[in-house]
């Protein structure tokens, strides 16, 4: 019985810590994610759009994407990076097109997305039920 409780304690602390380390680093990714979303929005929305800049920070945000995809694949569900990665290619085909006012409601639906990731993946009653 003393050994069956022990090895019980021991897979929910395993559990917890797990979901910790996991649940740190997608705020960590959603944080920067978002901050360089944000750089990306105030250029878009600059009255005189700097297209080599617009261009430069789109490809960071999906350097930092690919970065952290790699690692957020091991613990969520592939469809939700997907929607990710559809948005900032999204972004880049209209910023191609030189049509900046349309990149601004992409980049707003990946912030959403990349917030209902991280929501997603709490541990919290409404989660666990």
């Amino acid at each position: 019985m003393k050994k069956e409780l022990i090895i019980c304690i021991l897979i929910i602390s395993i559990i917890v810590i797990a979901n910790v380390i996991t649940q740190n680093y997608t705020k960590q990714c959603v944080a920067s994610m978002n901050e360089n979303l944000e750089v990306l929005k105030e250029a878009s929305l600059s009255e005189d759009v700097d297209k080599e800049k617009i261009s430069n920070r789109l490809q960071k945000i999906e350097d930092n994407w690919n970065e952290f995809q790699q690692k957020l694949a091991y613990y969520i569900e592939h469809d939700e990076l997907e929607k990710v990665e559809t948005q900032i290619y999204a972004m880049k085909g209209f910023s191609e097109i030189e049509k900046y006012d349309e990149v601004v409601p992409e980049l707003e639906k990946c912030m959403f997305i990349l917030e209902h990731i991280q929501d997603k993946t709490k541990l919290n009653v409404k989660n666990i039920f």
